[in-house]
Formats: structure tokens, sequence, C-alpha cells
């Protein structure tokens, strides 16, 4: 009886001093070895802080400040002229147009993404006979050399003179162009492009997600659900939220910095009016920096509020959770 009774005290009382030791573990520290930890935290912090502030903030404050003044390298001097180069743009339906271009661009790439990602992670979370083979497939895309990715797709988006697949492509440009207007085709090669490149790394890393679930949770779920559709969206579409977020995040940022490509895949011309792309043209045809910076940075509180929503759903606050 003594033996029954002593297991739930002992446990009971290592609960109640489960705190006080922590709480003297915590507190009986010495003043100067705490400010030891904390300067030494700080120290490990600085290669990070210099990487982002470094590496990312003073390209951006340089880019606000040289978007303030009409550098151009037809002029020898820089004058300030304010928020006149973001009015102007405002001002101009072109880039309204641009803007509903972009953003439908950033949307349609995500989804896509998202559809690609989550179909290749459930399909390779199962073992079947040369699965590592698929895997070494479907991973190939994002890990392939950019160069010569590059090439191909530039052969894609304006189709050579002498090729296989030449005469199909071509008359798929006039088709597309002719259906819903000049640069469809090269609006439509940048989306696939995106989502050649990106879609695989969305379902190699939802894949990871997918491998640190529990499996007994789906095998519960498939006891209570037998839908295999029902079961997506009750339970692996919510098990995955945080994961989904962080990889709409990642999706994002690689689809704004593939419009870099365009520069090359086009030919070196802009083929669809894209905000980004239509920068690119104002710095390196025109000259026009400044403008250019203003251009470049038009978007940037959409993209921030569309980050912090991810943000959110990734990292909930309390009041959330609870």
């Amino acid at each position: 009886m003594l033996s029954i009774t002593a297991g739930p005290r002992t446990s009971v009382s290592r609960q109640h001093e489960a705190p006080a030791l922590a709480a003297r573990l915590l507190g009986g520290r010495q003043p100067a070895n705490r400010r030891r930890e904390i300067a030494t935290a700080y120290l490990l912090l600085i290669p990070a802080f210099v990487f982002v502030f470094g590496v990312l903030a003073y390209p951006l404050a340089w880019s606000i400040g040289l978007s303030l003044t009409d550098a151009s390298v037809v002029r020898t001097t820089t004058r300030f002229v304010g928020l006149a180069n973001y009015t102007a743009f405002l001002r101009d339906p072109a880039f309204w147009r641009a803007t509903i271009d972009t953003l439908g661009y950033l949307v349609l790439t995500s989804t896509l993404k998202m559809v690609v990602g989550v179909a290749i992670a459930l399909a390779l979370a199962r073992p079947f006979p040369g699965r590592a083979l698929v895997f070494l497939a479907a991973f190939l895309p994002w890990a392939y050399p950019a160069g010569l990715g590059a090439v191909g797709w530039y052969w894609f988006i304006t189709p050579p003179l002498r090729s296989d697949y030449s005469l199909v492509v071509t008359h798929l440009q006039a088709v597309f162009d002719a259906w819903l207007g000049p640069g469809t085709w090269g609006f439509l090669s940048l989306v696939l492009f995106n989502i050649w490149r990106g879609g695989s790394f969305v379902g190699v890393f939802l894949l990871a997600a997918l491998n640190g679930i529990p499996q007994d949770l789906f095998d519960y779920a498939a006891l209570e659900v037998k839908s295999g559709w029902r079961r997506l969206w009750l339970v692996t579409v919510p098990l995955l939220r945080p994961f989904l977020a962080l990889a709409t995040f990642l999706s994002l940022v690689s689809a704004v910095a593939d419009l870099g490509n365009v520069w090359e895949l086009s030919g070196f011309r802009d083929v669809y009016p894209i905000v980004w792309t239509q920068s690119f043209m104002l710095a390196l045809v025109t000259g026009s920096w400044g403008k250019a910076a203003a251009l470049s940075l038009m978007l940037l509180p959409v993209l921030f509020a569309i980050l912090f929503v991810c943000y959110r759903v990734f990292d909930p606050l309390e009041d959330d959770v609870a």
C-alpha cells in the first residue's frame, strides 16, 4: 500500500520542486555571469546583423534615396525631386495596367506552385518502386544550373528559326497573342518558367514537412474519414498550414527574383508590362535611374502586406492559438 501511494506523492512533490529548482537555477546566478551570457549572445548575432542590414537594408535605403532624385546617365548633375517620380507613375494609366499584370502574375504563379508542390509532396509521401528516381526528377528543375535553363527557356519564349518545336511554338505564340493581346505568350512563358523553377522546391519542402508529422494522425484520419479529398482538407492542409504559409512566402520571393531573368530570357527586351521588368527597361535602356528606382519600389507596400499575412499564418499570436 505504501508503494502504491508513494508514487503519486513523489510525482506531486517533484512537480512542486521543479519550478523552485528552475527559479534557483535562473535567479541564483551571479549578475556578472548573466551579463557575460547576454554579451556573448549579442556577439553571436553580429554576423546575422551585418548580413541583414548590410546586404539587404543598405541597398533598399540606397534605392529609396535614388528614387527621390532625377538621376540619369544623360545628366551630369542629380537633383532632389522628392515624390515627383511616384506621383508621375500614379497618374500614368500604363502603370496601373502593369500593376494588375504584376499582381496577376504573383497570384497565378504562387497558386499554381502550391498546387504543384502539394501534388508532388503527396505523391512522394508513400514509398513505391522508383521513388528515388521520381524524387530526383522532381527536384532537378530547382537544382538544375540556371544558365542552361535560361538558354532553354529563351528558345521557348522567342522560338529559334530552326528546331524541332519552333513551328509549334511560333504557332502557339501567334494564337495566344492574337486571342489575348500582344505579349500574352511571353507572359505565359514567364509564368511557366517560374512554376518549373519553384514548384519542385515547394514540393520537396512540403514533403519534408509531411515527414515531420506523426504518421498516427494520418492513420487515425483514414479510419474516421474515407474520402481522400476530405482528409486532404480536414487533416493534411490544417497540419501543413504553417508550412504552406512559409512556402507561400518563399514562392513570392522567388517569383519576384525570377523577374530578373526576364531581361535575359526575352532577348534583352520587355516581354510583358510587369512593374519590375519595366523598371529594368527604364534603368538599362533609357538610363533613368531615379524613375526606375521609384517604379521598383511602388509595389513594395503590397508585398509587405502579403508577407505579413503569411507571417501571421505561420506564427499566430497567442490569442489566435488559444
